[in-house]
């Protein structure tokens, strides 16, 4: 028999839905963050054979790496990307020939969190040393268009793990209306 897919609502049976998620970097949300790209790893594959042996291959794990994520926003007054973008290059702070990096906080840890229909946190996963590879300040711009301005940050990533602290969380119930 196939185990429950929920621990602590055993009832439960249809899996979280993506959109409803929150992005948070120094401690504080992030706001009107509306795309993160997925959380990816990938190992490499060591193909090697023994001599004499007709068997065949035998493979082995090598090094791991993780994918960049981009996180997308709707264009507002809110700098925070651009702040983020700005610690590893900022050209326009530059002194002499060589544009200016904030080598001590270009690299963040960041929390994606994922919460449940009823807003109760399910999931957690903390990002490792993150840094700004690619920002786009402005998406192409079209006059006979009907789009919002959206901007992606690109970050680089040295791992991620799930937070083991976030619990499956009771979910409650309610009568509407009540009686």
């Amino acid at each position: 028999m196939p185990t429950a897919p929920f621990n602590t609502n055993t009832s439960r049976s249809d899996p979280y839905k993506n959109y409803r998620f929150k992005v948070k970097w120094d401690g504080n949300y992030v706001a009107g963050v509306n795309k993160v790209s997925m959380l990816k790893r990938s190992t490499e594959v060591i193909k090697h054979r023994t001599g004499g042996d007709p068997s065949g291959v035998h493979v082995s794990p090598g090094q791991s790496t993780y994918d960049p994520i981009t996180l997308e926003q709707g264009i507002t007054y809110d700098v925070t990307f651009e702040q983020w973008a700005n610690k590893v290059w900022d050209d326009h702070n530059a002194t002499g020939t060589d544009p200016d990096a904030s080598l001590k906080d270009f690299r963040k840890d960041i929390t994606i969190e994922l919460f449940n229909e009823a807003g109760q946190k399910v999931l957690g996963y903390n990002v490792y040393r993150c840094w700004v590879s690619e920002f786009q300040a402005l998406p192409e711009l079209d006059g006979s268009g009907n789009a919002i301005a959206i901007q992606h940050l690109k970050l680089e990533n040295e791992g991620w793990e799930r937070d083991t602290s976030v619990l499956e969380p009771t979910e409650t119930t309610f009568t509407d209306p009540a009686s």
